[in-house]
């Protein structure tokens, strides 16, 4: 079973970045250390994690992060603060 994350940083921007992984420490390493210079992240350095859920099922984790992508930042903010009764409206 692969263990899988998805994850979201606050860009030094403010931007939200969402993504999906199944090593979270690596991931947020290679996004704070630029590791690639095409990423949205790169010029958006530091990067501080501030939402991550780990799942079980690759697909559950994959979907998870296309829903989380689609959402607006008013909702983000609510899944990072942990506010769900916000996440319904």
């Amino acid at each position: 079973m692969k263990m899988m994350y998805v994850y979201i940083l606050e860009c030094s921007d403010n931007s939200l970045y969402t993504g999906v992984t199944n090593d979270i420490d690596r991931r947020v390493e290679e996004h704070q250390n630029g590791s690639n210079k095409e990423a949205y992240t790169y010029s958006r350095r530091p990067v501080k994690p501030v939402y991550s859920e780990f799942f079980t099922n690759p697909t559950d984790a994959i979907n998870f992060e296309k829903q989380i992508k689609g959402w607006n930042r008013k909702k983000k903010i609510a899944i990072i603060k942990g506010d769900f009764k916000e996440l319904v409206k």
